[in-house]
């Protein structure tokens, strides 16, 4: 494994950090994680070098920070350090932090987190949640109790209320969202480049857009393998951010022990300032031709969920996305027709379109709208 200066702070950071939003399922379950592979992933990770854990309140429907308590049992807690996050998107009143933290340390079977982000941050939620409830003074008492380390804060909107944001606290590191398609959405490299700027190191996630960008179109996975074909697409996609100085870590949300395996490995290969020209080049041409093809910038988060219609959005949205970039009709039209089949159906055809989920998208996708689309690219009725 190799590591990272962590920006000013005293800890060297893994290159690659776990992240808690995609453990595997069990097969055949609605949902449910596989808590014994799960163990099994984390603490692999743990033992090839991983020191860093990001979870949420709110992943796996409130369950990932009590399934890494459980891992992070038999010596392992004192292997890591923890980052977990304030779901300011559910704060109604000044208490609610204390409460958030508290059944958060709770959950996570430990007295302390050295990483506490304010999740989700935009426009809104900073005015109305973290000002006006108070949420940083409440976080600076937390500091000074022992119960939370640093602090941080998560980000999901455009470039201006990114710079009023991090202006507007001392803050000590910062989650944003950053990859090779992503250079001009949310903040972008203006963003990351501002972080730099002001010393506050860069933790980033989806780095790899859901999977997206580790399982490329055949034209474009071919500019990547003439390139270099020892260098898989997901190495491509991680290189593209290790290769730059002011990026602490780089979160990812594995799902199997492959992953696992295959991520320290490319961690172990990795540093700033490692790619050359023609490197670069590479990436920009594959990132052209991604840009092309019109998706839907979905990364399969599951904030919106569960649907109050009982649709499957992230699903409709991956099938859709499938025949966009692949082109394979009859296999999508299957997939499809088998959210209809489903003992509750969960197409698009469900839709009724209540607005409760674009609310709470950090990709802002005008869901209804998307969610029309796809039910008329497949003809459904």
């Amino acid at each position: 494994m190799n590591y990272r200066k962590f920006g000013k702070l005293d800890f060297d950071i893994s290159a690659i950090g776990f992240g808690c939003m995609r453990f595997p399922l069990i097969e055949g379950s609605d949902n449910k994680v596989d808590i014994p592979e799960t163990v099994k992933m984390l603490r692999y990770g743990i033992d090839g070098g991983i020191n860093y854990i990001d979870t949420a309140y709110i992943y796996h429907g409130g369950e990932s920070e009590s399934i890494i308590g459980q891992a992070l049992r038999d010596g392992y807690r004192q292997k890591v350090k923890l980052a977990t996050k304030f779901p300011a998107f559910r704060a109604d009143s000044k208490d609610d932090f204390d409460k958030f933290l508290d059944e958060q340390l709770k959950r996570l079977e430990t007295d302390h987190i050295e990483f506490y982000f304010m999740h989700s941050l935009d426009r809104n939620s900073w005015e109305n949640v973290i000002l006006k409830f108070g949420c940083l003074e409440s976080a600076e008492r937390a500091k000074k109790a022992g119960k939370i380390g640093h602090i941080g804060f998560s980000f999901h909107d455009e470039l201006e209320p990114f710079y009023k944001i991090v202006d507007g606290y001392d803050w000590e590191l910062c989650l944003i969202q950053l990859n090779y398609l992503n250079e001009h959405y949310q903040q972008g490299l203006e963003g990351y480049k501002y972080l730099e700027k002001k010393g506050i190191p860069a933790v980033i996630m989806e780095p790899l857009l859901g999977g997206k960008l580790a399982n490329l179109p055949d034209k474009a996975a071919n500019i990547f393998k003439e390139a270099n074909p020892e260098r898989p697409p997901a190495e491509w996609a991680f290189d593209y951010l290790w290769d730059m100085p002011g990026i602490a870590t780089v979160i990812s949300g594995m799902s199997t022990l492959q992953q696992v395996e295959e991520n320290i490995k490319f961690a172990s290969r990795s540093s700033a300032g490692m790619l050359n020209e023609s490197d670069k080049a590479a990436i920009e041409a594959v990132k052209n031709e991604m840009l092309a093809i019109k998706t839907v910038p979905c990364t399969k988060c599951n904030y919106c969920m569960p649907c109050p219609c009982g649709v499957d959005i992230p699903r409709n949205f991956e099938i859709y996305n499938s025949l966009a970039t692949f082109g394979n009709d009859f296999r999508s039209k299957t997939q499809y027709s088998a959210l209809k089949r489903d003992e509750h159906e969960k197409s698009a055809n469900n839709c009724f379109k209540c607005g409760k989920c674009e609310p709470l998208c950090p990709q802002k996708i005008k869901i209804a709208d998307e969610l029309e689309i796809v039910k008329l690219t497949f003809d459904v009725n």
